[in-house]
């Protein structure tokens, strides 16, 4: 799958808004055939700073959701709102959903 975790920095007028203003970009890439999950999250230690946790079945599917007409018009409408460019990583890795943290195990029938 292609993992990506993306941080955004808002611009503190619109911070509060961020969630409904990015509505309509998450939800039709969550609607993607290729998109495995879609998640933002924000950071308890900078409220402007948003973090995106994205999966896509494979390059293909990438591929597809930055081709998409809703990605263009994300380019479009969603960097105004921005106080700089979000950084990112990348990664292709060989599963295809989230792992347990054994770690931090939970018993059974809890």
């Amino acid at each position: 799958m292609i993992f990506i975790t993306a941080k955004f920095r808002i611009l503190p007028e619109h911070a509060d808004q961020w969630p409904q203003i990015a509505a309509e970009f998450t939800e039709a890439t969550r609607a993607e055939p290729g998109c495995l999950w879609f998640d933002w999250s924000r950071s308890v230690d900078d409220l402007t700073e948003y973090v995106l946790v994205e999966a896509f079945r494979d390059g293909e599917a990438g591929g597809a959701h930055v081709q998409s007409a809703h990605f263009r018009k994300a380019q479009e409408t969603l960097p105004p709102h921005l106080a700089e460019t979000p950084r990112i990583v990348n990664a292709t890795v060989p599963q295809d959903d989230w792992s347990l943290l054994g770690e931090m195990a939970v018993p059974e029938g809890r």
